[in-house]
């Protein structure tokens, strides 16, 4: 374990559940930029970058530049694939999208991309990713998921319980970037029940309410990502003092 899934593991210890941001570098903006430094004033614990269609390295290395001359923040990797892969991070998640069709998703990319990890020198946070709920968004058509509706926890907790025992040290619930409807708590309280790691909820979180349900539901990470680009970092605020409360 390196030190910044450390200061995760730290953090959610001691609050219970953290807030990480996640930035998509095709939509870094001056504003974005702007919004950084309130982040971590906030409480923020890590800047996630990545996006579904990442598709340019110098666009992405340029993006985490500017974010760690902003802030002293850990940056993480969300990638989509090998392209999502930059030398200037601090870590990645590194990642399968267990509810994928296709092998590319489960491991091919991941074999693909494991040389420049190491080569980089970044610390890898392996981390089991599902895909839930009833949105059509980029990540479950870029990926070709299976997407597991809202209506079967069951389901969801039998695919983060296997991650758990392929080792995988967080589970990522994702109900898509601007999805209609965020990951519902009555699914992230029966997959918390089940595990021993922690959860990672995102997609469609808008409100201080939902957040404070996810976060009393046993979610040990809420991401926001659509919001900050949308509504600036306002909302977000909201968010994270309702978090705190929860």
């Amino acid at each position: 374990m390196g030190p910044v899934e450390s200061s995760l593991l730290s953090a959610i210890k001691e609050q219970g559940c953290i807030h990480l941001s996640l930035i998509d570098p095709e939509k870094f903006t001056g504003r974005l930029s702007r919004s950084l430094e309130d982040l971590q004033s906030w409480g923020t614990a890590a800047i996630m970058v990545g996006g579904s269609t990442v598709r340019s390295v110098d666009q992405l290395d340029g993006t985490v530049k500017k974010i760690k001359e902003l802030t002293n923040l850990p940056v993480i990797l969300f990638p989509n694939g090998p392209a999502g892969v930059s030398r200037f991070a601090d870590a990645i998640f590194f990642m399968s999208l267990l509810n994928s069709s296709t092998p590319r998703f489960l491991i091919r990319a991941q074999a693909k991309g494991a040389p420049s990890v190491k080569r980089f020198k970044l610390e890898p946070i392996p981390l089991g990713y599902l895909v839930v709920g009833d949105s059509k968004t980029a990540v479950s058509a870029v990926g070709r998921a299976n997407r597991i509706p809202y209506s079967k926890p069951e389901l969801a907790a039998a695919y983060a319980l296997a991650a758990q025992y392929l080792g995988m040290r967080f589970v990522y619930l994702e109900a898509g970037s601007g999805a209609e409807h965020p990951v519902e708590a009555s699914m992230v309280h029966r997959v918390s029940s089940d595990l021993d790691i922690p959860i990672i909820v995102g997609g469609g979180i808008r409100t201080p309410d939902q957040a404070r349900a996810l976060a009393k539901a046993g979610a040990s990470a809420i991401v926001t990502g659509t919001l900050l680009e949308q509504q600036g970092p306002g909302p977000v605020k909201n968010i994270v003092s309702a978090m705190r409360r929860a």
